[in-house]
């Protein structure tokens, strides 16, 4: 028997200490599932983030769920209770056509135009407050698995004796009773939860990320924004393209992406105004300059570069020179071509990410790959153009340049 939910998340805590050390984020099911989460991912120090799923019930007993609905399209049957409750496939899609836009408008409440925390290559734990048939988990454990999380751990407090989780790698309960009736008769205290209450928990939850704003350096000529996050073991120094700096929106939204994964981040004004932003040469000596600078603030913090436009070819240019110092360079929508000659001499891991409609780009970096010999991929954004401006698109950008360096930098 717990007391309320704070009490299940923070014995639930205990048991899930193991996973401190790889870096976890954490994910409630909205609504009770949240306020277990919240107490799990203060105890582990790890960010906070909602799975958002809809369960399916069946018709006259929305109670029993058959199914659930995940975000991006997930959506999970049983298949042995449909049969049991004479649900036809008609019915599951007429239930699950009904569920979908709830679910939908639950998601822009809580989410509120705020990013998700990168789940790529990241260990996901799953929490929610109990788990009677487990549609709804299983449906969550989908969710991480299609944002690509390398671990998915399901932790509740309470779940029925025999519940299958084939999408877990790993599952940790407190308690497994026998002739399990209801989540509700395990816990003293039972309280609804609201969506508002699940915002204040997540806005409370929200990693307090310390910025160092330094100005007049022997590195730069203006000011720079150099951010640590609690933990984080890797630097990614932006080398911005054409037109653009270090108040642009896309790179400060991929930056907040990154500080949510434990990623530092390094944004300072390449090129000054008037200046030719064709000059790969110069713009790759001022990355170098950059890099050494965050070399002796952060001497143990292995570094990445995420270049844009003629900014990646900057990023190449300098990561060729520098060689082992650089651990991975991330490209967007970038030029690889203009660093000519320099790109057979990177070593570091690459990832060049070029929109599906960036079409004269897209040729331009499939022919400068056949250059690299450095591991390296090509990814292709669906429908995207050049600058990444269709909604959803610039996450797409963001969520796998955070995958590529906690791949290679947060070892």
């Amino acid at each position: 028997m717990f007391i309320d939910r704070a009490d299940a998340g923070r014995r639930l805590a205990v048991q899930l200490r193991h996973l401190a050390k790889e870096n976890p984020v954490v994910l409630g099911l909205p609504r009770g599932g949240v306020a277990v989460a919240f107490e799990v991912a203060k105890a582990l120090d790890a960010p906070l983030d909602v799975a958002i799923v809809r369960k399916l019930g069946v018709p006259g007993r929305p109670e029993v769920g058959f199914g659930a609905l995940g975000e991006d399209g997930v959506r999970v049957l049983h298949e042995s209770v449909m049969r049991s409750a004479g649900v036809s496939p008609e019915e599951a899609e007429r239930v699950a056509a009904r569920e979908l836009p709830v679910m939908e408008a639950q998601a822009a409440r809580i989410r509120a135009g705020r990013a998700r925390v990168p789940l790529a290559g990241r260990t996901v734990i799953v929490v929610d407050d109990g788990i009677a048939t487990g549609a709804t988990m299983r449906a969550a454990c989908a969710v991480a698995r299609a944002h690509r999380a390398a671990k998915v751990v399901v932790a509740a407090a309470v779940r029925a004796p025999g519940t299958v989780l084939p999408e877990a790698d790993e599952v940790v309960c407190l308690s497994e009773p026998q002739g399990l009736r209801s989540i509700s008769e395990w816990y003293q205290r039972f309280d609804q939860v609201d969506d508002d209450e699940v915002i204040a928990l997540l806005e409370h939850s929200a990693v307090a990320v310390p910025h160092e704003t330094v100005s007049g350096t022997d590195a730069f000529e203006g000011e720079v924004e150099l951010t640590m996050p609690q933990g984080a073991g890797g630097m990614v120094v932006f080398a911005h393209g054409s037109g653009s700096g270090r108040h642009s929106p896309r790179n400060q939204r991929v930056a907040a992406t990154l500080n949510h994964a434990r990623l530092g981040t390094l944004l300072f004004d390449l090129t000054r105004p008037g200046e030719d932003v064709f000059d790969i040469p110069l713009l790759a000596e001022r990355l170098r300059r950059g890099t050494m600078w965050v070399h002796e603030r952060v001497p143990a913090a292995r570094i990445g570069f995420f270049g844009a436009s003629t900014g990646a070819a900057a990023a190449l240019w300098a990561a060729a020179e520098l060689g082992d110092e650089i651990a991975a360079v991330v490209s967007r929508g970038g030029r690889p071509d203009l660093a000519g000659g320099r790109l057979s001499g990177v070593t570091a891991p690459t990832l060049l990410i070029v929109g599906e409609r960036d079409q004269q780009v897209l040729a331009l970096n499939r022919a400068a790959q056949q250059q690299l010999h450095c591991p390296n991929k090509l990814e292709i954004v669906p429908r995207a153009t050049h600058l990444f401006e269709e909604p959803g698109t610039l996450q797409v950008v963001a969520e796998l340049a955070s995958a590529w360096f906690v791949r290679h930098l947060n070892r």
